[in-house]
């Protein structure tokens, strides 16, 4: 006899497909963090809009991504580039939400991890996976849409909801990396996290639908 699953609401399957769902999102985000080849793609038009060398803007741009790092630097510091107060403090705040992300990430994934097997081993139940699906699909979808529809306003809605000043809005004159970090950079990275979550909660979906007990036919 195949096994059945309740049709009740189960707690413990949507907690860990919503585990499921940070877990696959923090990777992502992290993932294209350090992903620098992203970046050096453009380097090239980049040094010509700013004037810098390519060597120059690949070093400060390295410094920014490995202080956001777990194991990164205390201090910034750009090799070649001044930086004021305000774009100090700015990033520090950054750095604060990246390794959170990270943590974030190890602490979802090891929580998916046990939910899996508890799940699957104990209780024959991996209704979890088809959550994660559901909540992995729902959140990058939502963002892709607000993205396309005004990528302006979301990019500025965005710094609104993470930060609770407007240190992120730069002046090239006395912070001029922000000249070495264009929208259209962001919204590359924005694209590659949505496809990299897509894509891991999809995995999730395909797995539910191999391991759903199927009705005995009438």
């Amino acid at each position: 006899m195949k096994p059945t699953i309740s049709k009740r609401f189960s707690l413990p399957a949507v907690f860990f497909g919503l585990c499921g769902m940070v877990f696959f999102l923090s990777l992502s985000v992290t993932l294209t963090l350090n992903a620098r080849f992203l970046y050096y793609m453009d380097i090239d038009a980049l040094a010509a809009d700013t004037g810098m060398k390519a060597a120059e803007i690949r070093e400060n741009y390295g410094a920014l991504i490995d202080y956001n790092s777990i194991t990164g630097p205390e201090i910034l510091t750009f090799p070649t580039l001044p930086m004021s107060e305000t774009g100090r403090v700015h990033f520090e705040e950054v750095k604060v939400l990246f390794v959170g992300l990270e943590y974030a990430c190890i602490v979802s994934g090891l929580l998916f991890a046990a939910g899996a097997v508890w799940l699957l081993k104990k209780k024959k139940d991996p209704r979890f996976l088809f959550y994660a699906w559901l909540f992995g699909t729902v959140i990058p979808a939502l963002a892709a849409l607000l993205a396309a529809v005004n990528w302006d306003w979301f990019f500025t809605a965005f710094h609104h909801v993470m930060f609770r000043n407007n240190y992120w809005i730069f002046d090239a004159s006395t912070d001029p990396i922000i000249l070495l970090l264009p929208d259209t950079y962001f919204l590359k990275c924005l694209v590659v996290i949505i496809v990299l979550m897509l894509l891991f909660v999809q995995g999730c979906g395909l797995l539910y639908r191999r391991l759903r007990p199927r009705r005995n036919p009438a």
